[in-house]
């Protein structure tokens, strides 16, 4: 059985998503029955006939073109992660920053108009504010709370609306639906980086977005190991964005594709134990007097937990805390020395990471005034007693200091 019959198969049978995550993008019997698709590294690829060569020139995403337009491996994955999300097609791309910037490029020129959410994914607004504010697009950046408000921000030339939800930092949750209802009456092309509740804790195109993006380096990958991204979109806009993703030589590698559709296969067992630690974790420090507030879409407390609760299906690991003011004596204290959150960037992998941030360095359309340390942490696959008791210790460093 091909891999498009098997792919069309289970796109009607119903599968729950466990099974599907199983089986889409899988093809033994084109592969002598081996389970897992190979891995294959190509640049140049042959034709066995004139004919052949004038009908892939015809028709390049039609098949097996040329290395960089993509290979059986990367076509796997898309395949998967196209049906996991909801969508007609994806196109794969070196990583999550590459799918954003190649999605807006596909959509954006000179005189048209984009609205942002105030709290992207900061590497987002920079590629907003510098590439595109040269190449003559206006940006502007609106307050992610502001549901059917945003109807007052769109003019004529207001071509993208662009959702990140929730929001990288602080964690709003947008109101989807409503945004998308004045997209639609306004005809304006709606994104949404969909990284953090991932394809099983939120289908886009269940809400009527047009485009997702997904950094799959995070929890698709699962284990820190490789950079990748995928833009998923409806079939109408599939050869813009396939087009604009080639045309900027964006390629990426075949060992990538490869674990992230190896990752996709674990992706409902390890999500599900990252929600579970990242939510105990909440709790537990929520009744922490060194905290002042937990912000965690997730979690019952929080501004956004309705609007979670309404279009979602799962929560990760993913969450802030923040604390009451200390020295940073006292936060390098806490930080220096945890012996199982490390420092660093990205999330979304086996293991816990934490890192201090500040929203001031990005907001525009928003003020952050809260007071005292903001730290993300995402919550691994760790035992969650030892992960309390880490951050315990910290805490005691940080009163001594």
């Amino acid at each position: 059985m091909s891999r498009k019959h098997k792919t069309d198969a289970f796109l009607r049978s119903g599968h729950q998503p466990a099974t599907r995550l199983t089986h889409l993008g899988n093809a033994p019997f084109d592969n002598h029955g081996i389970v897992n698709p190979p891995v294959y590294h190509a640049s140049t690829v042959l034709f066995p006939s004139l004919r052949a060569l004038r009908q892939a020139i015809a028709d390049p995403y039609g098949g097996t073109y040329y290395g960089r337009m993509g290979t059986p491996t990367s076509a796997a994955f898309e395949t998967a992660v196209a049906a996991l999300e909801g969508g007609d097609q994806a196109v794969a791309t070196s990583s999550g920053l590459a799918a954003i910037t190649c999605a807006l490029l596909a959509f954006l020129s000179a005189g048209d108009d984009i609205l942002v959410a105030d709290t992207v994914y900061q590497p987002t607004r920079k590629f907003c504010d510098g590439v595109l504010r040269s190449l003559g697009v206006g940006v502007r950046y609106y307050d992610p709370l502001i549901g059917r408000g945003i109807a007052d921000l769109v003019n004529p030339q207001t071509r993208v609306i662009f959702m990140e939800s929730p929001g990288s930092l602080t964690f709003e949750v947008q109101d989807i639906a409503a945004i998308v209802e004045v997209a639609q009456r306004q005809n304006c092309i709606t994104m949404i980086d969909n990284t953090w509740a991932t394809p099983l804790g939120l289908c886009p195109f269940d809400h009527g977005v047009d485009v997702s993006i997904q950094a799959a380096t995070k929890y698709i990958v699962g284990h820190a190991d490789a950079m990748l991204g995928a833009i998923i979109c409806r079939q109408e806009h599939f050869q813009r964005i396939k087009t604009m993703v080639t045309m900027l030589g964006n390629a990426p590698g075949p060992d990538d594709c490869y674990l992230g559709l190896r990752g996709l296969r674990t992706l409902d067992v390890r999500l599900p134990r990252h929600a579970e630690n990242g939510l105990a974790l909440a709790e537990w420090l929520q009744k922490r007097s060194e905290v002042s507030r937990i912000l965690h879409p997730a979690w019952p407390g929080d501004q956004g937990y309705d609007l979670w609760r309404r279009d979602f299906h799962a929560a990760c690991g993913l969450f802030s805390c923040q604390l009451h003011p200390c020295s940073q004596i006292a936060l390098a204290a806490f930080l220096d020395r945890l012996e199982l959150f490390g420092m660093g960037f990205s999330w979304g992998g086996y293991e816990s990471l934490i890192l201090p941030v500040d929203p001031r360095q990005c907001r525009s359309a928003t003020i952050w005034e809260a007071k005292g340390p903001l730290l993300r942490i995402h919550a691994g696959l760790e035992d969650i007693g030892d992960l309390k008791a880490d951050l315990a210790a910290g805490f005691d460093r940080m009163a001594a200091a």
